[in-house]
């Protein structure tokens, strides 16, 4: 590995132009300077144009193209960049000055590393801050769930080799399925253990619209990789029922409190109404 290998940082950007200044200043002011900045505009409003119109001056590249949704604007940076380590990064959020010098040193000190995460500061919009701690691991923790940030760093070998992420994938989670191709032939995901980046919880988010279409992802995860799925059977089904006796155990903590006592003693007089009407 050379001792200084390029890095670059790929912000796909639509319609956020309150934060995507704060986001490139982030990706700029890392204390590791061999970086090369790009940001795609995704089919912009005319504001968010404006804005990085006034800051394309410290860009490496603004690409600018219709809306075609973040994972084929990433693949298009990426394709453009010319660094050996790739970080993604989302517009709206931001990274702390030290991310890449830590990143970097993890890659270089452990060749079976395949992507590097942080913890996180959650801003959210309306409560109370707080912090994120993503486990990481290996292919078997990933077949489960998202173990990383979706804005973490990885090889641009790994990208070329699994063919960068699923374009047909718009509504989420692309980032997750991404990480899985990229530890099927082994490798881990590395947590840095400091709430690095900063991610915020809006009401209105990928990830909200995400959770929207949970299931239809998830389906279309697990019968993409059918055989992974099959292969860790044991542990798969494992984790699937474990979530179904806590969803039924918390139903049941809930007919136990007293709102739902109440609730239901006000509803009874209504109910044997509507049973006489019928």
């Amino acid at each position: 590995m050379i001792d200084k290998p390029l890095i670059s940082i790929i912000i796909p950007c639509y319609n956020d132009a309150k934060y995507i200044e704060q986001s490139v200043n982030s990706a700029l002011n890392q204390t590791y300077k061999n970086i090369e900045v790009i940001v795609i505009d995704d089919g912009s409003n005319a504001e968010t144009k404006s804005i990085l119109k006034s800051i394309e001056s410290k860009l490496t590249k603004l690409i600018t193209q219709e809306n075609k949704g973040q994972s084929t604007a990433r693949n298009v940076g990426i394709n453009l960049a010319q660094g050996d380590f790739i970080l993604v990064l989302d517009s709206d959020d931001f990274f702390e000055p030290t991310f890449c010098e830590k990143a970097l040193l993890i890659f270089k000190g452990n060749t079976n590393v395949e992507i590097v995460t942080c913890n996180a500061n959650l801003l959210f919009e309306y409560k109370r801050n707080d912090i994120y701690c993503p486990i990481g691991g290996d292919l078997n923790n990933f077949l489960i769930r998202n173990c990383a940030l979706g804005t973490s760093m990885f090889k641009r070998d790994s990208w070329e080799k699994v063919k960068g992420y699923d374009e047909s994938m718009r509504k989420g989670f692309e980032d997750w399925e991404f990480f899985i191709r990229i530890l099927i032939e082994g490798g881990t995901c590395q947590v840095i253990p400091e709430a690095l980046y900063n991610y915020r919880k809006k009401i209105i988010s990928t990830t909200s619209k995400a959770n929207k279409n949970k299931y239809k992802l998830l389906n279309y995860i697990y019968t993409k990789h059918k055989d992974l799925y099959i292969e860790n059977y044991k542990p798969f089904v494992s984790h699937l029922l474990k979530i179904a006796e806590r969803e039924e155990n918390e139903k049941l903590k809930n007919t136990q409190r007293v709102e739902f006592k109440i609730g239901k003693a006000l509803l009874k007089p209504l109910r044997f109404i509507k049973a006489l009407i019928k």
